[in-house]
């Protein structure tokens, strides 16, 4: 049976090339998942000497176990659509009812592009920025992971 909530906005992102279709594949998902955790523990353990980076990783943590969902059901951002592509694939899918754990997500992204492309008198990053966003990739972790199973290939 097809997974049909999103499905329009996902057939129009491919339409742009925001999105491609890729081989689907189950081992790679749960790898980019396996990845996540590995950041996901490496953020904590730096975040009080080098919160940035831990922040850095704490982000990819999210964006890899979004991106896992996508993998297994044979999608894939694209250059084009980039990082708000995952997010906005995922979203499209799970929103309703997934959407408020999933929300934090984009506002991460704009924080980490802060960190990534710094502007004279931006805000400093800090352990507690790190510490604040912590369970939130941790609640979008763990719906990646229960998803993955109810989703089909696209």
């Amino acid at each position: 049976m097809r997974w049909e909530q999103g499905r329009a906005p996902l057939e129009g992102m491919l339409g742009r090339g925001e999105i491609e279709k890729v081989m689907g594949s189950r081992p790679q998902a749960e790898e980019l998942l396996a990845q996540a955790g590995k950041h996901l523990a490496t953020a904590r353990l730096a975040m009080e000497s080098d919160p940035i980076g831990a922040y850095q990783l704490l982000y990819d943590a999210a964006r890899k176990a979004l991106c896992a969902v996508l993998e297994n059901q044979g999608l894939r951002a694209s250059s084009r659509g980039g990082h708000i592509a995952v997010y906005e694939a995922v979203s499209a899918q799970l929103d309703p009812p997934l959407g408020r754990s999933l929300r934090s997500f984009d506002r991460m992204r704009r924080r980490r592009n802060e960190a990534e492309y710094p502007r004279l008198g931006s805000p400093q990053f800090d352990a507690d920025d790190v510490r604040a966003d912590m369970a939130k990739v941790e609640a979008i972790m763990e719906i990646s992971a229960k998803v993955i199973d109810q989703m089909q290939p696209f």
